[in-house]
């Protein structure tokens, strides 16, 4: 049976670049391929064809998209992050908001009493929880 994956579309050759970024922040993290454009290939020679990476053990696919589209990311969908500690929560959201902007600050809300929601600066959207079984 297949699976289902989440899929990103970078503009602007930034696939790889946000990869190496998450995984330079997240703990848990890792880029298990890149394919790249050759020369004379639909894409720019270098950028990301196909790869995938990894989130707490999440598997995502992304490409860099030399394509003009009228969309972009949207925080309709997000990465939805446990965290396990204050510590990682408050690390990953200010890391991620570095070069991008706050949807919601860290705080106590009615369905959580630690989270954060972040746009990164390449524009995806990232939700940071911590459970209430954590805090303390």
């Amino acid at each position: 049976m297949g699976k289902a994956i989440p899929f990103l579309m970078f503009k602007g050759g930034k696939a790889e670049e946000a990869m190496n970024y998450y995984v330079s922040i997240i703990e848990d993290a890792e880029i298990t391929s890149i394919v790249r454009y050759g020369a004379n290939e639909s894409g720019d020679e270098g950028t990301v064809m196909q790869a995938t990476f990894t989130v707490k053990e999440q598997e995502f696919m992304c490409i860099d998209s030399n394509v003009a589209h009228a969309f972009s990311f949207t925080p309709a969908f997000s990465i939805y992050v446990t965290c396990d500690s204050q510590e990682e929560l408050n690390e990953l959201y200010y890391k991620l908001m570095d070069g991008g902007e706050a949807l919601m600050p860290i705080g106590e809300y009615g369905f959580s009493q630690k989270f954060g929601w972040v746009n990164d600066q390449f524009g995806v959207s990232w939700q940071l929880n911590l459970p209430s079984s954590q805090i303390g």
